[in-house]
């Protein structure tokens, strides 16, 4: 029993590779950072969480040092001081420089996550109750992703998150995703990529990524859209360039519009 939870917990922290792919159960951690944005968007989390843990334990000490300076036994004669200029300025001043420090690489990320100046190839993603569309405008390519059924899943797919037609795009690459929905809201999430772009009808919104490393991730709408809103997975297959233009010669046959 004792080795058995050792694994489990042991997988946890080594079985990293595996958090890029899809979420695992009892997963503690963020999945592996797969684009610039999502590598900054952990950073950002990491500092953040540094900061929480410091204001967290900066209140406790204060909480504890009041309750222990100025119990009745220590006080018999209660204090009636109403104000301390001092003390005001500094506890007016600490948490707004806190959140100055915050607000800089949060603004900075939020410039960054916008969009690509310099994109290299286009991703059009259309939201329907309940499956996507998704379009290669300079190639001419367009096909709508399914969920696999779970009678259909073969060894080794993953339940909820398989789908007939998965997105294939090259890594290293600056590729500038434009989704809408043809219905209802929706979201086109991606964990591992650090995207979460919401699909609203009659508007275009952009957005972007640049896949660091071979791999398949996964991804669900994040919005909810309605009684099948859970069986809208998202998947996609980064390969390398060489791979890519084959794939791109295949898919023009089947796909071509």
């Amino acid at each position: 029993m004792k080795i058995r939870t050792l694994s489990f917990f042991l997988s946890l922290f080594i079985s990293r590779d595996l958090f890029a792919k899809y979420p695992l159960p009892w997963q503690i951690n963020l999945q592996e950072a797969a684009t610039p944005v999502a590598q900054q968007i952990h950073t950002l989390h990491n500092m953040l969480l540094v900061v929480i843990a410091c204001v967290a334990l900066a209140v406790l000490f204060l909480l504890l040092y009041v309750v222990l300076r100025f119990r009745a036994k220590r006080n018999p004669v209660p204090s009636k001081t109403t104000h301390n200029p001092i003390l005001e300025v500094v506890w007016t001043l600490i948490p707004a420089i806190i959140l100055l420090g915050i607000a800089f690489p949060s603004f900075k990320l939020l410039y960054f996550m916008d969009r690509t100046h310099e994109p290299e190839m286009s991703l059009k993603v259309t939201g329907h109750q309940w499956y996507w569309s998704y379009e290669y405008p300079e190639e001419k390519i367009a096909f709508d992703s399914y969920m696999i059924q779970d009678a259909d899943l073969k060894p080794g797919q993953q339940r909820l998150l398989e789908v007939d037609h998965e997105i294939v795009v090259p890594i290293e690459t600056n590729i500038r995703i434009l989704v809408t929905s043809a219905d209802v809201l929706h979201s086109w999430a991606m964990p591992a990529l650090g995207i979460k772009q919401d699909t609203i009808p009659g508007r275009l919104r952009e957005t972007w990524m640049r896949i660091l490393k071979k791999g398949t991730y996964y991804g669900q709408c994040s919005e909810l859209c309605g009684v099948n809103h859970a069986f809208m997975p998202i998947k996609i297959r980064a390969v390398s360039k060489q791979e890519y233009e084959q794939w791109l010669h295949e898919a023009k046959q089947k796909f071509a519009s």
